[in-house]
């Protein structure tokens, strides 16, 4: 069931087309990615959704309501966490959950929120001091103060460490699964595939491309390379016989299978039919950066 529906959203600045036809649905319960290139026009989409911009034409609901004549109701349901968002440095981490709650009535009670992010050791401590994993626990705090059912999340990870990354991955996870559906903006690749169930490949203010992770690799048409020893030799017919494989070729007892994504498993599962093993197994995947770069124009995708 959608929650998000986004038809033919275009938005300008000036002369500038910010978006220029953008469609796309978020399902209840996913964790929805939406990724591009500076000046794709991801920002602007998202804060149109969240009607903080006004469209230049489209049409956009959450929930059923509309982001501006509904605007009250969607503020209700819908968090936000922007990549430019900051915090007063002498603000304390409780005394900024605790005003944010207030601004929808203290549905949430402030100091479990502060402990569900993973701070509640540091509930006293001031904004300035806090590390950028720590703002960033603090920012999706915020974003889910009025116990949203929505959360956008715009590149949350950027400038931390591969660990404080993680661990935001995981209290992502987290909130996805207390019920809350994600719109995450990211540009690394490697955070849309852990995280995302779908993802929208935004490029020059249209969709270029909408599908899962794995989907996104197979459209792009690229495949695997399985390498591998076999313990006994066999004829190549079995494996080019089947659907998912492209060549096969042997050369110095090593045998080199290319085709489909998920190849290895069905060139497994076929030899261990007629009673040979494979040791020495090596699987090149293709990664999402390349079915990035074959899906739209070939430049290399940035914040």
């Amino acid at each position: 069931m959608s929650i998000i529906e986004v038809s033919h959203l275009s938005k300008r600045y000036g002369d500038q087309v910010a978006v220029a036809d953008v469609s796309f649905s978020v399902e209840e319960g996913e964790i929805f990615g939406i990724v591009g290139r500076n000046g794709a026009g991801k920002t602007t989409t998202v804060e149109c959704v969240a009607g903080l911009r006004v469209p230049d034409g489209g049409e956009i609901t959450v929930d059923g309501l509309h982001p501006q004549r509904d605007r009250a109701e969607v503020t209700r349901r819908l968090g936000v966490q922007l990549q430019s968002a900051a915090l007063a440095d002498k603000l304390k981490v409780v005394e900024a959950v605790r005003m944010f709650t207030s601004f929808y009535g203290n549905r949430v009670d402030a100091d479990r929120l502060i402990k569900l992010v993973g701070l509640d050791g540091k509930r006293t401590a001031a904004f300035g001091s806090l590390s950028g994993g720590q703002r960033q626990r603090l920012s999706i705090a915020l974003a889910l103060a009025g116990d949203p059912r929505v959360a956008i999340l715009d590149e949350l990870t950027t400038g931390l460490d591969p660990q404080a990354r993680r661990d935001t991955w995981e209290l992502i996870e987290g909130v996805r699964d207390r019920g809350v559906t994600i719109v995450l903006v990211t540009h690394f690749m490697e955070e849309a595939e852990r995280l995302c169930d779908r993802i929208a490949l935004i490029d020059g203010g249209r969709v270029a491309a909408l599908d899962t992770p794995a989907g996104l690799v197979r459209r792009a048409g690229l495949g695997e390379r399985v390498s591998f020893r076999a313990s006994a030799p066999f004829d190549e017919n079995l494996l080019t016989a089947l659907p998912k494989v492209a060549t096969v070729t042997t050369s110095g007892g090593r045998t080199t299978v290319t085709g489909d994504v998920d190849l290895a498993q069905a060139v497994i599962a076929t030899l261990a039919g007629h009673g040979i093993e494979i040791t020495g197994l090596h699987v090149e995947k293709p990664s999402l950066d390349e079915a990035f770069l074959a899906l739209t124009d070939g430049d290399a995708v940035a914040a």
